[in-house]
């Protein structure tokens, strides 16, 4: 897998405004928020898409959860709700190519998600 900008805010050549980090995670608030709230939650181990995990990447991702619950509680908006999204390829969204995990909070999130008609 080629070098992304999360590489980079994970070897600390770029700044990114750290919400937490250990050994397997990093969370940080995204530049771009489409919410009150909007961070991500990234893994260390980089890994390109959904599509490209293996089995034994199921405790990493299910860590990737648990660092955002934990955020949530911390931050105070675990009780009142918050949205969770991962992207897959183009055709999902991902516009980098290292797993990330979208946390969304700070106001009721309507559903779906895009009000676009859909062509069926």
């Amino acid at each position: 897998m080629s070098e992304t900008i999360f590489t980079k805010i994970i070897n600390k050549e770029i700044p990114a405004d750290i919400l937490y980090e250990d050994d397997e995670a990093l969370a940080f608030k995204d530049i771009n928020p489409q919410a009150p709230v909007h961070f991500l939650v990234i893994p260390k181990k980089p890994i390109a898409t959904i599509n490209d995990m293996t089995k034994e990447d199921n405790a990493l991702v299910g860590h990737l959860h648990w660092v955002a619950s934990h955020i949530a509680k911390e931050q105070g908006f675990a009780q009142d709700g918050f949205r969770t999204v991962m992207n897959c390829n183009e055709h999902g969204g991902q516009t980098v190519y290292h797993i990330h995990l979208h946390v969304l909070a700070g106001k009721p999130l309507g559903w779906p998600p895009y009000q676009e008609k859909l062509k069926v």
